[in-house]
């Protein structure tokens, strides 16, 4: 079977409004010449549509119209290389759908370790984010987690009594496990998240798993976070 045809046969097999790259394709990258021709071909059959430079989706037809792939799935390209996640969406758009904040970003931030990834594809605008950990598909949630204390004062329109209780049903939720690795990827990040860790978790009576994050800061120095007077233990973190 000839480059061309592999091509088609794969897309065939794709689900309406699954985007994609070269990279799932299946494809060399000495092969990526005749596969941009095929896909030039299949874009002037309607068959494909394209998002961006060398990023694509199968669109679907309905009586209404097309219907057009979901902002996550138009992204997705950017966010894995092949089934290895190597980004994740983090800012506005992210603390929105945690619920701290009811502002919807116009442009969408997203992170990761050691790329600037920028997206302009249709109406979807999205800029790089630094992401202090290798992103893998087990660890992007907790990242996400802890992007969000470590900008809890630039969060819009926070109500601290809830943000509390929002972060602190996050880590409820955490098992054992999760939250042990969450408390060693924030050893990564700046001293005001993780004494903002320290607090939410030994408000919550997780005594255990506060001293590494205890152990790591500077007792002298202060951290201005805009929920301390919401946290009882916030003065134990220096939180101010």
């Amino acid at each position: 079977m000839n480059i061309a045809r592999k091509i088609a046969s794969q897309i065939k097999r794709f689900p309406f409004g699954k985007s994609f790259g070269y990279k799932d394709l299946n494809i060399t990258k000495d092969q990526y010449v005749t596969a941009a021709k095929a896909l030039e071909r299949l874009q002037k059959k309607g068959v494909i549509k394209k998002v961006a430079n060398g990023k694509f989706y199968k669109p679907e037809e309905t009586i209404f119209g097309e219907l057009r792939p979901s902002e996550y799935e138009l992204l997705k390209p950017y966010l894995f290389e092949g089934n290895k996640r190597i980004a994740y969406i983090t800012g506005a758009s992210l603390y929105n759908g945690m619920g701290l904040t009811t502002q919807v970003a116009a442009r969408i931030k997203i992170a990761s370790r050691g790329r600037r990834i920028y997206v302009q594809a249709g109406n979807i605008k999205a800029t790089p984010a630094k992401s202090y950990v290798e992103v893998t598909n087990d660890n992007y949630i907790q990242l996400g987690f802890l992007d969000a204390l470590k900008d809890i004062n630039r969060v819009s329109d926070l109500n601290p009594k809830s943000g509390v209780i929002i972060l602190s049903n996050i880590l409820k939720e955490m098992s054992d496990k999760t939250l042990k690795e969450t408390i060693k990827y924030a050893m990564a990040y700046p001293p005001r998240a993780r004494a903002l860790l320290g607090a939410l978790l030994e408000n919550m009576g997780k005594n255990e798993s506060i001293g590494k994050l205890k152990d790591s800061l500077n007792p002298f120095s202060e951290y201005k976070v805009v929920i301390s007077k919401e946290l009882p233990t916030a003065k134990n973190w220096n939180l101010i």
